[in-house]
Order: C-alpha cells, then structure tokens, then sequence
C-alpha cells in the first residue's frame, strides 16, 4: 500500500498544469505566488508545502530555491511570457517556468 506522501505526490501531480503569466497576476498581486527555481521538482516542493515541512521548505526559502515572486521577476515574466507550470496548494499557487523542448 503506497504511504500517503506517495498517495500527495500524485495528487498534486494530477493537479499541474500549463498556465500563462496573464492568469497568474492576480495572484502575484494578492502575494500569493512563490516561484520554485528550475533544478527544483514543482510537484515534490508542492508536497513539502502542502505537508508543512517546515524543515524542507525552510531550506529551500533561505536559499532561494522557493521564494515569492518579487517584481522584478513578475515584470521579466511579463515581457517573455515563458511557458510556465502550476499547482495549486491554497493559499499558495507554485510556479516554475518550464524547460524549453528540445530537439533530440
């Protein structure tokens, strides 16, 4: 039987989606948007959030890894409007700017 950070994980995983900086304004304007840096997994730091592992997500806050989105990053966002990814884990919505595709 899969324990319940197992059972989270795909719950949350089920709940990402591809989203536009346009949609994600009003919530960078209520201070509610955190942005998870690249070399993060967006679902697994949702987990954490979600659980209130206060330890894990600490560390990823003091070293910039998770933070709130700051304006000056709102305003890049705004002007390159990347493909973006986010799951909601109320109050807070993460978002991480995904990967481009590649060619193989």
């Amino acid at each position: 039987m899969p324990d319940s950070s197992d059972l989270l994980y795909a719950k949350l995983l089920g709940e990402t989606a591809p989203i536009r900086w346009e949609e994600l304004q009003p919530f960078f304007a209520r201070g509610a948007l955190l942005w998870v840096e690249a070399e993060q997994d967006l679902v697994a730091v949702a987990t954490a959030v979600a659980r209130d592992d206060q330890a894990q997500v600490g560390g990823w806050l003091r070293s910039g890894l998770l933070a709130r989105v700051e304006e000056a990053r709102a305003e890049d966002l705004l002007a390159r409007d990347p493909s973006l990814w986010a799951v909601v884990v109320a109050p807070w919505v993460l978002v991480q700017e995904r990967a481009p595709v590649t060619a193989s």
